[in-house]
């Protein structure tokens, strides 16, 4: 049987993303950000499209490299202003039964404790439909914004992975099942005896008792979009799910084999790790039509707004060169896989600053898909057939029209190939994804090994 194609929508709570300037296009509502009904509308559309989640990305600091500033991003509306994607959750999980969602949150910056706590009551509000995008952050403009000294690339890594043991410490230890016995008879509502204090001695102490009661995932579903030696390890580790975004196929096939090679490594089995590809797609009726959109956002994507959020990825400010340098190979606190992507897996071929600048389909970002819905299904199933993706996170463009034309053209056209569901199933986030499986962690997972156990 063909593999089904998993598809979320990828959002965050700003006027745009990592294409800037695309709000102000006539059919963007990205100035809605702050408006509920914007989000309750989107989450009704992704509804009727079986849309699997909308995946919610979040930065904690601004992106002011490009030329020492963030002028650029802040009149592009790139990522600034950003609310906080957790309060949208509550109102999206409350007008849809099946519809997941993913949250993204630091590692680096949050407090363990109470973070712990903000994402059992969003798993318990959506009735176990949360996810964790865990990241570690490479913005020093947020170490600076906290009040403290950047950390090193790999240590952000060694940091996460004792967060991540008190986090599971939290979650499956403190309380058994039932000890949230509601017994009004005995006006009892937690027996003591079945709660225990959590001890964490790492570089995150803790002495505690978890204050939620098991949420019916108890731990998050939980995703990892590092793609680093150190980042690779740690989604083998701790992820059920992978975001990358490799631009063509043989870094795809390469990253999706890294993945499920570092799940073998941790002892689980090489498909516990569902990936997910970035991907910005481009739809209409006829390839001309979808062509003619790209040359419509192509005119009002900022430029200088692209080459800021690209320079806060690279750790790199692209406004100290010429547009027609070469970008060249650095180490770097940011984002290691996309500066390998444009210098050493890019076939010899030079990106220069000004392809940056581009609304276009390059190195270093996710791939392009643009034309007619037949098109654009025959590209996305090559793509999961010949690499061993599970599915795509949809780049936001211009929107919501981009989804909807997504939903009305595309998704039809799956289901007739019987590559895409016809109906949600039923269950938590993690019954959903891997249907075989049951709502809590499976035994070969790291967090499985927090469980409390009688004696």
């Amino acid at each position: 049987m063909d593999k089904q194609i998993l598809i979320n929508a990828f959002y965050m709570a700003s006027p745009a993303q990592a294409w800037t300037g695309l709000w102000a296009h006539p059919d963007a509502q990205g100035e809605r950000y702050n408006d509920l009904s914007y989000w309750i509308e989107l989450a009704r559309a992704a509804k009727k499209g079986l849309i699997d989640g909308i995946f919610l990305a979040d930065t904690l600091g601004v992106a002011d490299i490009y030329e020492g500033r963030p002028d650029a991003v802040m009149r592009a509306g790139g990522m600034f202003p950003s609310n906080d994607p957790m309060m949208l959750i509550p109102a999206m999980a409350a007008v849809t039964e099946h519809l997941c969602f993913g949250v993204t949150a630091n590692t680096t910056y949050e407090p363990p404790y109470l973070l712990a706590r903000r994402l059992s009551t969003l798993d318990h509000l959506t009735r176990g439909r949360l996810s964790w995008n865990v990241v570690t952050g490479i913005l020093a403009s947020t170490a600076r914004a906290m009040g403290v000294e950047p950390v090193p690339h790999d240590r952000r890594y060694e940091l996460a992975s004792d967060y991540m043991e008190l986090v599971y410490k939290l979650w499956e230890e403190s309380w058994d099942n039932d000890a949230a016995v509601r017994d009004k008879a005995s006006r009892t509502f937690t027996d003591p005896g079945r709660v225990r204090q959590v001890s964490h001695g790492g570089h995150y102490r803790c002495e505690g008792y978890h204050l939620c009661e098991p949420s019916p995932q108890r731990t998050p579903f939980i995703y990892a979009a590092g793609g680093s030696g150190k980042g690779t390890a740690f989604a083998g580790q701790h992820a059920e799910a992978a975001f990358t975004a490799a631009h063509d196929k043989p870094s795809a096939r390469r990253i999706v084999d890294s993945y499920r090679k570092a799940a073998e490594q941790a002892g689980r089995t090489p498909d516990s790790i569902k990936v997910f590809n970035a991907v910005t797609v481009i739809v209409a009726p006829t390839e001309a039509e979808a062509l003619d959109l790209k040359r419509q956002y192509a005119d009002y994507s900022n430029e200088a707004g692209n080459l800021a959020m690209m320079s806060s990825f690279l750790g790199i400010d692209l406004s100290r060169y010429d547009p027609d340098d070469p970008i060249e190979y650095v180490e770097s606190n940011a984002m290691q896989t996309a500066v390998e992507a444009m210098t050493k897996h890019n076939g010899g071929k030079k990106v220069r600053v000004r392809d940056i600048a581009a609304f276009a389909d390059l190195p270093g970002r996710e791939p392009f898909v643009v034309g007619s819905p037949e098109q654009v299904c025959d590209s996305m199933i090559d793509w999961i057939d010949e690499t061993g993706l599970d599915g795509f996170n949809l780049v936001r463009t211009v929107e919501p029209a981009g989804l909807q034309s997504f939903i009305d053209l595309v998704v039809p056209r799956l289901q007739d190939r019987g590559r895409y569901k016809t109906q949600y199933a039923p269950g938590t986030m993690r019954e959903k994804m891997f249907p075989e499986g049951g709502a809590r962690r499976p035994a070969d997972h790291r967090g499985a090994a927090f469980r409390h156990r009688a004696g």
